[in-house]
């Protein structure tokens, strides 16, 4: 797996100013720490974080009862095998890789990415004609978190500026 950004590395800062997503980030910015401190979700927080990525898998996400919720987010924050970490996650109705990996953005205490496919395609890489698996997923980690700690950047800011430099510069169905 190549990923290549396609912008210069001293605009990322830029870029991530730029951010501009319709809902902003406070809601699972705020719900963040106690969830970390926890180790795991409510069903609040679960619905808010998986609004807030993709709000017309909201009827599906919100059928999953409170204690699945919380043992399947449990077993995902508390392992130490990054597989199971994020592929238990989609167990969970309604939740599918890119809404997976914002739950581990938000909430596990390691840095993770956002599974996206405007970040992907700053970084150059188109989404698999076969779907996201882990070999992709588990790239895309260590690329990022390299390219963060490279430029002294959060993992939260390299993330807006991937994402709103697609927004701004991506063709239409590319």
């Amino acid at each position: 797996m190549t990923f290549n950004l396609r912008f210069p590395r001293s605009q990322v800062s830029k870029w991530a100013d730029r951010y501009s997503y319709s809902d902003g980030d406070a809601s699972p910015l705020a719900l963040a720490p106690a969830a970390k401190k926890r180790g795991h979700l409510t069903k609040g927080e679960f619905v808010a974080l998986t609004t807030w990525k993709t709000p017309r898998t909201q009827k599906r996400c919100k059928s999953n009862s409170a204690d699945f919720i919380r043992a399947v987010t449990a077993t995902s924050l508390g392992s130490a095998d990054e597989r199971l970490r994020i592929e238990v996650l989609t167990l969970l109705v309604g939740v599918q890789w890119p809404t997976a990996s914002v739950i581990l953005h938000f909430c596990a205490r390691e840095p993770y990415p956002i599974l996206d496919f405007r970040a992907l395609w700053s970084l150059s890489c188109p989404v698999p004609p076969g779907g996201y698996d882990f070999g992709l997923w588990w790239a895309y980690c260590g690329f990022t978190r390299t390219l963060a700690d490279d430029l002294g950047v959060s993992m939260r800011v390299l993330d807006r500026a991937l994402w709103q430099y697609s927004k701004e510069k991506q063709p239409a169905g590319a």
